[in-house]
């Protein structure tokens, strides 16, 4: 008998930040003697579906971890079709972005994509920042150990300006510092594939998430395993460092 995952969701524990890494493109579309674009094509319709069940459900922020840094090293038809694909989805998902008054953002390094895809990008950002629900924000050109290097840098420099003084450094201060600073941290991490890895995705920012791995391929991944996440997520107890007992009481 299938479950109806969404019945069973509690919509007073919805998690405010989501982040996914979206995991197993390649693997599907081997699975389909396809090339490993045709998987990352296929994925696009499950980011369609997530963002609507995020946005159905309450969640205010939705992470997805769109290309990393990492990326790059693929081979080069495979990132010169990434891109090309991720220009013509940015502008043909947006009657999903407004109709589920979504803001889009990006934390990853824009300076790195081609001119075509930044352009694609900051465009988008700007026709939807007056949406006031659900925030999308893609990890695009983005490695959680190159935020961290870039917030040590900054903070460096205003230490040396006599912005900082050294002492006065604390959590509440690396974090103004990241891509993030002005989003919570991620209640809900999700990898798809069976992997079960971080990969470098918001490593500061998942110190205190609920990890969830499922073994779905990413093109597989519909609403309702993410609503099963989801589930899964509200059967935790999320303790903070803290016990079972101090979290009741």
């Amino acid at each position: 008998m299938n479950t109806n995952f969404k019945e069973k969701i509690n919509k007073e524990n919805i998690p405010q930040h989501v982040a996914i890494i979206m995991d197993g493109n390649g693997r599907w579309a081997k699975k389909q003697g396809k090339e490993r674009i045709f998987g990352h094509q296929h994925g696009v319709d499950s980011v369609r579906n997530v963002c609507e069940a995020s946005a159905e459900l309450g969640v205010k922020y939705l992470t997805l971890y769109t290309f990393s840094k990492e990326n790059w090293n693929r081979p080069k038809e495979e990132v010169d079709a990434l891109m090309k694909m991720l220009v013509y989805t940015i502008g043909q998902e947006e009657k999903t972005l407004m109709d589920n008054n979504i803001r889009l953002e990006n934390i990853g390094d824009t300076s790195e994509l081609g001119q075509e895809a930044k352009e694609a990008l900051l465009a988008m950002i700007e026709k939807t920042k007056a949406n006031s629900g659900m925030t999308l924000i893609l990890a695009l050109n983005y490695s959680a150990r190159w935020e961290i290097i870039e917030m040590v840098k900054q903070i460096s420099a205003e230490v040396k300006q006599g912005k900082i003084e050294e002492k006065s450094i604390d959590e509440n201060t690396i974090s103004s510092y990241l891509t993030t600073k002005q989003i919570p941290d991620v209640d809900l991490l999700i990898r798809t594939s069976g992997e079960l890895r971080i990969s470098n995705f918001l490593l500061w920012q998942i110190a205190y998430s609920e990890l969830y791995f499922t073994e779905v391929l990413w093109p597989d991944f519909t609403k309702e395993e993410f609503y099963k996440a989801v589930c899964d997520y509200q059967n935790r107890e999320r303790r903070f460092g803290k016990t079972s007992e101090q979290i009741v009481n």
